[in-house]
């Protein structure tokens, strides 16, 4: 029998995990998954409470919080599935997901990521993920399919191309990852699931989404709206990601771009919202880019 290792990362959010564990436990049999839960650099110590709700799971702390893809790669070392199902700790599943998703990969070699639709956990009416348009590399942006939508139906079809996977809920082979790599660290927060869909394109791999089976999420619980440690990781990994993964022509057009156009109209935002404490995590943000390598591990930001 083939295996899935379920992965999450939980970071202070004790109560959280307690119930995506209790998710975990009724909608899916032992025999079929391992649970890895990696704690990453939280303030305490509940293993022991997360070990009585779930007895066979393994848990991983690391004394330092590594961000999401430092986690998540802990989590992969210690994974012995064929199969890697990726869960924010902050989703709740339903009972077809394991099996909806493995099947997929089986039926088709040339998935490399697949996800499932994606609804509110306060909102279970409301879409928040049916795949993605293509991303415009000038701007860097594009948009989520189906968000905010009321959830008829009208995306249940089986299985289809996107442009990328969500990070809340992504399924892929181990096996692939020998040419695709792991998640880069130097992420920490925002954009790298975004990098490690390119990185399965390169190699030669599509990217999926399902709305066969769905994954309830919490959003907004493990970052606020607005903070600094958001404001900084999204201006710095925006430009990070186009670094990354295109041209240095297109990342000079996207510079223009960003400094002119984007980060101007982000602090004007902040000034208007009365809320310019954060402007200076834009410029942050921006100068990380320019005083560093776009394979530094230096986050320019003390967590």
């Amino acid at each position: 029998m083939k295996r899935t290792s379920i992965i999450t990362v939980n970071f202070n959010q004790p109560e959280v995990t307690l119930d995506f564990l209790q998710s975990i436990k009724l909608h899916t049999k032992l025999a079929e998954v391992e649970v890895i839960l990696v704690d990453n650099g939280s303030s305490e110590d509940h293993s022991a409470v997360f070990l009585k709700e779930y007895p066979e799971l393994i848990y991983i702390s690391s004394a330092e919080n590594l961000g999401f893809a430092g986690g998540n790669n802990l989590g992969i070392a210690r994974a012995s599935g064929e199969y890697l199902l990726f869960l924010n700790n902050d989703t709740e599943i339903t009972g077809s997901l394991v099996s909806e998703l493995t099947g997929a990969l089986d039926e088709n070699p040339e998935i490399g990521l697949i996800s499932p639709l994606l609804l509110y956990f306060d909102a279970p009416d409301v879409i928040q993920y049916a795949g993605s348009t293509k991303m415009n590399y000038i701007t860097c942006r594009n948009s989520t399919i189906g968000a905010m939508e009321t959830n008829r139906g009208q995306y249940d079809r089986a299985f289809e191309e996107t442009a990328f996977c969500h990070g809340a809920a992504m399924m892929c082979r181990k096996a692939d990852l020998a040419s695709a790599g792991l998640m880069d660290n130097n992420f920490f927060l925002y954009y790298e699931e975004l990098d490690w869909c390119e990185k399965f394109k390169k190699a030669g791999k599509k990217i999926w989404f399902t709305g066969r089976t769905l994954v309830y999420h919490k959003e907004s619980m493990s970052v606020g709206k607005e903070s600094k440690i958001k404001t900084y990781f999204m201006t710095r990994n925006r430009m990070l990601f186009i670094r990354r993964n295109t041209s240095w022509l297109n990342t000079l057009f996207f510079s223009l771009y960003y400094i002119g156009i984007a980060s101007p109209k982000q602090v004007f935002m902040y000034s208007r919202k009365n809320r310019k404490d954060l402007i200076k995590w834009v410029f942050l943000g921006l100068k990380w880019n320019f005083t560093h390598s776009k394979d530094s591990n230096d986050l320019g930001f003390k967590i």
